[in-house]
C-alpha cells in the first residue's frame, strides 16, 4: 500500500470573478507544490468569519502563503496609506495561520505576498517602494507589458553561505523574476535572510520556529518551475520540510 503524502494547505485571495465574490488561487502555485513538492493539496478560504486557522491548522502537514495581486494592510504592521488592493480576510487568515501552524511545529513557506505576511505575522515591517525608490531597483516591471513580459523582469540574488537555500539550490548565486511592489522594511525577530538582491533588499529568509522549518522568497518559483531546475528545488524543500526531511 502506498504511503499517504503529505497535505499542504494553500491559501486562498478574495476576488471577484465575473460579479461573484470568490475564493481563488492561481493554478500554477498548487501545480507547482503537487509535483515538485510531491504532496496532496488543500484550498484554505479566507473567510474569518466562517472559520478560524485555530480549527485548520492541525489539520495540515504546513502551509504555503501564495503570492497575489493584492497588498498587506499598513495597520498590520502598525503603518498607515498605502495602495490596494488590499484583502483583510486574507490578512486575517494567513497570518493567524502562521502563528498556529509555528505553535504546532508544522512547515509554513511562502511566495511574494506570503513572503511579506510571513514577516508581519512575527514582528516585522514592510516598505512599498520597491518599483519606485531611487536607492532600488526597480522590483516589478512597467505597467502594460504582457504577462509573460512582467515574470521575464529579472535581477540577480546572492544566497547567504552556508544557508538553508545555499544548500538547497547547490550555488551561490541566483536569477530570478522580480514582481513586487512591496519588500522588506524590517526583518522580524528570528528571521534569518537567505538572499539579498544586489540593491541589498531582502529576497529570502528563514528560519526553524518550534522544531519546523520557516522558509519564504519574494520571487515567483511557481512560475516557471516545470522549466527551471532552481525553481523547482524550492519545491523540494517544501516536500522534503513536510515530510520532516528539511
Amino acid at each position: 500500500m502506498t504511503a499517504a503524502r503529505p497535505v499542504l494547505g494553500v491559501i486562498a485571495c478574495s476576488r471577484m470573478v465575473g460579479t461573484e465574490a470568490a475564493q481563488a488561487v492561481m493554478e500554477r502555485y498548487i501545480r507547482a507544490a503537487m509535483r515538485h513538492a510531491d504532496v496532496a493539496a488543500l484550498i484554505i478560504p479566507s473567510l474569518p468569519d466562517l472559520m478560524s486557522a485555530t480549527e485548520v491548522a492541525p489539520r495540515l502537514d504546513g502551509v504555503l502563503l501564495t503570492g497575489s495581486p493584492s497588498n498587506v494592510e499598513p495597520a498590520r504592521y502598525a503603518d498607515e496609506g498605502g495602495d490596494g488592493p488590499f484583502d483583510p480576510g486574507r490578512d486575517a487568515i494567513a497570518l493567524s495561520m502562521v502563528e498556529r501552524m509555528i505553535d504546532l511545529g508544522r512547515p509554513v513557506f511562502g511566495i511574494c505576498r506570503g513572503f511579506q505576511e510571513i514577516n508581519v505575522a512575527l514582528g516585522g515591517t514592510l516598505r512599498r517602494d520597491t518599483s519606485s525608490s531611487s536607492d532600488l531597483l526597480r522590483h516589478h516591471a512597467t505597467e502594460g507589458v504582457s504577462l509573460d513580459e512582467m515574470f521575464d523582469h529579472l535581477h540577480p540574488v546572492h544566497l547567504s553561505e552556508a544557508g538553508m537555500l545555499a544548500r538547497a539550490f547547490g550555488k551561490p548565486d541566483l536569477t530570478v523574476n522580480s514582481v513586487h511592489f512591496q519588500g522588506i522594511g524590517t526583518l522580524a525577530p528570528g528571521l534569518t535572510a537567505e538572499a539579498h538582491a544586489p540593491d541589498g533588499l531582502v529576497e529570502a529568509y528563514s528560519a526553524r520556529a518550534n522544531r519546523a522549518p520557516v522558509v519564504a522568497v519574494q520571487w515567483h518559483p511557481e512560475w516557471d518551475a516545470d522549466t527551471n531546475p532552481d525553481s523547482a528545488a524550492y519545491f523540494h524543500l517544501l516536500g522534503q520540510a513536510l515530510r520532516g526531511e528539511a
